[in-house]
């Protein structure tokens, strides 16, 4: 049985939904599961964008043949070469003998990596910047957008009703249920975080790239966009753009505090909190306290990418730094973090090393402001350290709170 839904009287929703799915790239944890979204325009000559994920084949193909309704398809453009969006190819190409593939060299490149398609060339539309595919009164102009996030992917701009195909940009994690749009759903209560770790950790490392597509964008008159994964925006594109302003030029989302933390027996994770509670008496009200060894490691970095100020907090461990903070730290270098606020507490029994490791990372990052202030304990908070830990939570709070000012 179909299940689409109209984006407009002519483009339709073809996708579908995996909510058995636990890790997306089998790295991410999705409880709320993903959409894999794919779209169908019909004209005088009929389009798919992009295919589907194999969970969900049934689904798709059912949903392409009904929207189509006997019709030939004619084109099948791939704005994105990632498997979760292309390996439907083969088989809508065998389905649809008529159908042509429309992508750019880098497509083609990585699809002849990927599959063994007979008599690809033949029916191959080659595209690059700027160039247009005519269905009839829709035309497509496509904008290649390397590096957002593999090397081929374009978006795809249809004039006539001001629609984005914008690959995997302005995605997010989380299935579709039933409410595919924007405005049919609460995006900040249940949407948005999803949307930061998606961004963050999948798209993060690429903001000089992401730039310049938004500069490109910027030319367009667009009223809805059609990602790959996510709802479908036709309302408050503007928010949606501010988002990715910030989360690609790495401008801190809102003033706050993120304490990350490595806690064997307790003892960092007892100063963490109690820094916490220095910082809300100061009259810091956004701070989120996380254990880097139970939170996974795409949500520390959607934080990091939220706040403006950043406590980290670990014990020295093998002489070097407690490997849980490690990853995090690292994945913040590998993911381009930049221009936020830090501050460092560490513990050590009888060598205290964590503090100059971590730093060691940070300093090899872009525009990392480390506080002079900082906190070494000796296996566990002691009372003559309370003034050293009031000292660094007032440097944190005059911060944010002259942010907020």
């Amino acid at each position: 049985m179909f299940c689409t839904r109209k984006i407009t009287e002519t483009i339709h929703w073809v996708g579908g939904n995996d909510r058995r799915l636990a890790l997306f790239e089998n790295l991410f944890p999705v409880p709320n599961g993903v959409s894999y979204n794919s779209y169908v325009i019909l004209d005088e000559k009929t389009a798919l964008m992009d295919t589907a994920d194999p969970s969900i084949r049934t689904q798709f193909l059912e949903n392409v043949a009904h929207v189509l309704d006997g019709r030939p398809l004619d084109y099948l453009v791939v704005n994105h070469m990632e498997p979760d969006h292309c390996s439907g190819i083969a088989e809508i190409m065998t389905l649809y003998p008529q159908a042509k593939v429309v992508g750019n060299a880098k497509t083609f490149q990585i699809l002849n990596q990927f599959y063994s398609i007979p008599q690809l060339a033949e029916r191959s539309v080659l595209v690059k910047e700027g160039d247009t595919l005519s269905l009839g009164s829709h035309t497509l102009t496509f904008a290649m957008a390397p590096m957002v996030h593999w090397p081929e992917v374009m978006a795809a701009y249809e004039s006539s009703e001001k629609v984005l195909f914008s690959a995997d940009a302005f995605g997010t994690f989380g299935a579709l249920n039933g409410t595919i749009f924007n405005d049919e759903i609460d995006f900040d209560r249940d949407w948005l975080n999803d949307a930061r770790r998606y961004y963050a950790n999948i798209v993060g490392k690429f903001g000089p790239q992401v730039q310049a597509v938004i500069k490109k964008l910027s030319a367009l008159d667009i009223q809805i966009i059609c990602p790959l994964h996510g709802p479908v925006w036709r309302s408050q594109i503007p928010y949606l753009l501010d988002k990715y302003q910030h989360w690609s030029t790495y401008t801190p989302e809102e003033p706050g505090v993120v304490i990350l933390y490595g806690s064997m027996y307790g003892n960092t994770e007892n100063a963490a909190n109690v820094l916490a509670a220095m910082l809300a008496e100061k009259g810091v009200k956004n701070i989120a306290v996380y254990d880097v060894s139970s939170t996974h490691v795409s949500q520390s970095i959607a934080e990091s990418f939220r706040a403006s100020h950043i406590v980290l907090a670990a014990p020295t461990y093998n002489g070097g730094l407690y490997p849980a903070m490690e990853h995090v730290l690292l994945d913040m270098k590998a993911l381009n973090l930049q221009n936020r606020t830090i501050a460092l507490l560490d513990n050590g029994s009888w060598a205290s090393t964590a503090a100059k490791h971590m730093r060691s990372i940070l300093e090899s990052m872009k525009n990392m402001t480390i506080l002079k202030t900082s906190v070494s304990l000796k296996s566990a908070l002691k009372d003559e350290q309370e003034d050293v830990l009031k000292a660094l939570a007032g440097e944190i709070a005059d911060g944010v709170l002259n942010t907020q000012r």
